[in-house]
């Protein structure tokens, strides 16, 4: 049990017990970090885990008291257990709600990107231009798949330090990892078979799925324990599964990162079945912990996982570098990948290796990982503020995102056209489920700088939830 979860219990305890009584304030967040010695985001974490199961209310400006009276969780229908979807068709509602959030004026909620300024773009912006100097006709020859042996022997670097033996012959690098991740499906999968995504996923899998004309078993995930288990084993028993895409590191949109246990459960459950998991990494930099969280990958013996990641969301979204650690499947990834986009740009694969040897990558992610978890908590903290009491927010120990459910029987969707009117854009739960399980859900994105605009942004999107609720 982690120390968040300890207070929170404790809590708990002395709620039961009367020692604090309905109505009564709690010490605010302060005074637990002196009296309990734990850290400010510790305790936060457990008041926020509190909030959560009802035990304690949040009162703007004022603080934290336990709840007046019991309060009736909200369960809406839950999502069945396994989904079948035997022709996937959602990429045109996703293209209409990302076109309607691109404008430079909208407030960027619903983006799926850190802010641009938390990367040192001056000194990448020098490592392209040193590159750009001492580039010969050759490069882009050397730079062919499976793309450039010093990034790939940097990357199998990064994996030794983890305990993870991947060679860099293994490693195929790719126009970010949305390309790893396709490519890698399209290795293992033919039209028509079956592949096992969560419910709810992230949106590029659904999209992929269409494409590539497969179909898709969405397997209930849980918001902070992931992706059920013993449901996964149904869907494998009833149907001929040839792929597994899921996401063990900060899922999108939930949030969670799967315990070592459960990936350990994960990797062995999918090898007694022979099926290949294509594990979709890319938040995996973006904890708030002490240790990163190991990939599922770590626990496969048996070259079932195909490894994708890539630096996008913690270094640099513009150059569009990702890779695959696809084992025995390098060979054919190389030959899907010189079929659609013949190579990773060259010149960004030689200025990430020269920005990787001045030693800068890991001081960089330690500040962007405080300034991250600094901005989610401010976020936090205004969402609780202005939005109305039965909006429930959904907090997880990692990344950007937080996932918020709205009342049942309400439609985040017609809260994401009303709020567009007013320049702020939010996510819908409909753009990460083939089912309308989510339709009073979505995602919040909390990586971008927090100032009077954003405070009056999220003030409106309550005033809006508001008037929907009347």
């Amino acid at each position: 049990m982690k120390k968040y979860q300890q207070l929170a219990q404790q809590i708990t305890e002395q709620i039961g017990l009367g020692v604090w009584l309905p109505g009564d304030r709690l010490p605010s967040l302060r005074e637990q970090v002196v009296s309990s010695g734990m850290s400010f985001m510790t305790v936060s974490h457990a008041y926020q885990l509190l909030e959560s199961q009802g035990r304690i209310i949040a009162r703007p400006q004022s603080g934290y008291y336990v709840a007046p009276q019991p309060i009736k969780q909200r369960q809406p229908e839950p999502p069945a257990q396994v989904t079948r979807d035997e022709s996937v068709d959602i990429n045109t509602y996703i293209f209409e709600v990302l076109q309607a959030s691109r404008q430079a004026s909208m407030l960027p909620f619903a983006s799926a990107f850190p802010d641009p300024r938390l990367f040192p773009l001056p000194q990448l912006n020098r490592s392209l231009a040193q590159v750009s100097k001492t580039a010969t006709a050759m490069s882009v020859i050397e730079n062919l798949p499976p793309g450039n042996d010093e990034l790939r022997h940097a990357i199998a670097r990064r994996y030794a330090l983890q305990g993870m033996n991947i060679s860099p012959d293994e490693i195929v690098i790719t126009a970010g990892a949305l390309e790893a991740l396709n490519l890698s499906l399209q290795a293992v999968t033919e039209p028509g078979d079956w592949v096992v995504v969560e419910n709810p996923c992230f949106y590029g899998a659904l999209q992929a799925l269409e494409r590539l004309r497969l179909k898709a078993l969405s397997v209930a995930t849980d918001v902070k324990e992931g992706i059920d288990l013993d449901a996964l084993e149904q869907a494998l028993q009833n149907y001929p599964v040839k792929a597994c895409w899921l996401m063990t590191n900060g899922q999108n949109p939930l949030g969670f990162t799967l315990s070592a246990e459960k990936k350990t459960q994960l990797v062995a459950l999918l090898a007694r079945y022979k099926v290949m998991l294509i594990e979709d990494d890319v938040y995996s930099e973006l904890y708030f912990g002490r240790e990163k969280p190991l990939p599922a990958k770590y626990w496969d013996r048996d070259d079932m996982t195909l490894h994708c990641s890539s630096f996008s969301k913690c270094l640099v979204p513009g150059f569009r570098i990702g890779w695959v650690a696809a084992g025995r499947h390098a060979r054919r990834i190389q030959q899907l990948q010189l079929m659609s986009t013949l190579s990773t740009s060259s010149p960004m694969q030689l200025a990430l290796v020269d920005y990787l040897s001045t030693k800068r990558y890991d001081a960089h992610l330690r500040r962007l990982r405080r300034q991250l978890a600094e901005r989610k908590q401010l976020a936090w903290q205004a969402l609780l503020r202005h939005l109305p009491a039965e909006v429930k927010i959904h907090h997880s120990d990692s990344g950007y995102f937080l996932w918020l459910e709205l009342p049942a029987g309400s439609d985040a969707g017609e809260l994401s056209a009303r709020a567009l009117a007013y320049n702020i854009s939010i996510a819908p739960g409909k753009m990460f489920s083939t089912s309308a399980s989510w339709t009073a859900f979505f995602r919040f994105n909390t990586a971008w700088g927090w100032g009077e605009r954003e405070e009056q942004g999220v003030k409106r999107l309550g005033e809006l939830i508001r008037e929907m609720l009347a």
